[in-house]
């Protein structure tokens, strides 16, 4: 499913820094703490029916196969190819890796996997209002997460990424979607996320692998991330998908705190999901890059801009910082009024 941004008002810096210690201490007295929520635990019924990507083993032993291996590889590892100090090109920005946001290499349910990416590409993309192939769409993800520079369409490690994603999705049907390749819904409460409630629950359940502030955690060799971090110079561009509420709430649901949360059995509400995500992405106390050439805009038709990105104009009626926190209800209801693009 489908900045300049306007001001958002500008805080006095008591207000900010008020906002920032109840983020951080104030988990009791925001009484948002992520207490085991009601039920939201997967029934037979949600459960049957979700793609099961092919077993490894199953990948040919052929020059094809080997294509796909490699392509997994780089998925997993993408920092140690390709990522600043890059083995094989120097392409991505910073150290994180394909599989901090594509979970499990692109194979978990609800985690931004790959089960249907290539039956459904070249594709329509609104934010860059134009047909991306599916090796445009991967450079789309260096470019913008990654802070990074375009790989050549036709380079080995591009068309290794391209393999495997290909073949992780050999069973679904050309144009179509499967159950479990979106992100788990999200039912929107009437009122706007809370950063300072978020901050809350960051700090008891999210810090303690992504780091106090947001730094992310290295692994071994500090060639990437095991936890990516979720702010500052090396995080996720400015306008990416992840920078967007909804989106990073609906994928936080499924997965987060990690170890603790399942698609299946979420481990916070709805609401703390939306809280914690606007907590991350807060630009008014978080910085985070910003795509490099500013003068091609996102979503320059902007019929098609997603209800969460913050950035006018917009078809509606609603202000920027609305469309960035919430309360999303309202949106959702005058788009579908006026039979307009409900995306997020």
């Amino acid at each position: 499913m489908k900045k300049e941004a306007q001001k958002h008002g500008k805080f006095s810096l008591k207000i900010l820094h008020t906002c920032i210690i109840c983020s951080i201490i104030g988990v009791a007295a925001c009484n948002n703490t992520a207490s085991t929520p009601k039920d939201n635990t997967a029934t037979d019924k949600d459960v049957a029916g979700v793609y099961v990507p092919p077993d490894t083993s199953t990948i040919p032993h052929d020059p094809f196969g080997d294509m796909v291996r490699y392509g997994r590889e780089l998925v997993i590892n993408t920092a140690y190819y390709i990522g600043p100090n890059g083995t094989v090109g120097k392409y991505l920005g910073n150290k994180m890796t394909c599989a901090n946001c594509h979970v499990d290499g692109g194979t978990r349910p609800f985690a931004f996997n790959y089960f249907s990416t290539h039956a459904r590409y070249p594709q329509y993309r609104g934010r860059e209002n134009k047909i991306l192939t599916l090796s445009e769409r991967v450079n789309n993800c260096i470019e913008r997460p990654h802070s990074g520079i375009p790989m050549p369409l036709d380079s080995k490690e591009m068309v290794a990424i391209v393999s495997y994603i290909k073949w992780l999705g050999s069973n679904v049907p050309v144009g179509q979607h499967v159950k479990g390749d979106e992100s788990l819904e999200i039912e929107f409460p009437d009122r706007a996320a809370n950063p300072v409630k978020g901050g809350a629950i960051y700090a008891e359940n999210c810090a303690s692998c992504h780091g106090k502030d947001g730094e992310g955690a290295w692994n071994a060799d500090s060639s990437t991330y095991t936890y990516p971090p979720l702010w500052g110079k090396y995080a996720f561009q400015k306008g990416s998908s992840p920078s967007r509420v909804v989106k990073l709430a609906r994928f936080i649901k499924a997965n987060m705190p990690d170890k603790k949360a399942t698609w299946q059995k979420p481990f916070l509400t709805d609401e703390q999901a939306l809280d914690v995500a606007a907590f991350i992405n807060d630009d008014r106390i978080h910085e985070r890059p910003q795509k490099k050439d500013k003068t091609i805009p996102d979503y320059p038709n902007f019929a098609f801009k997603a209800i969460d990105y913050d950035a006018g104009p917009y078809i509606d009626t609603f202000s920027a910082l609305q469309h960035k926190f919430g309360p999303f209800k309202p949106i959702v209801e005058y788009r579908k009024a006026h039979k307009q693009q409900v995306i997020w």
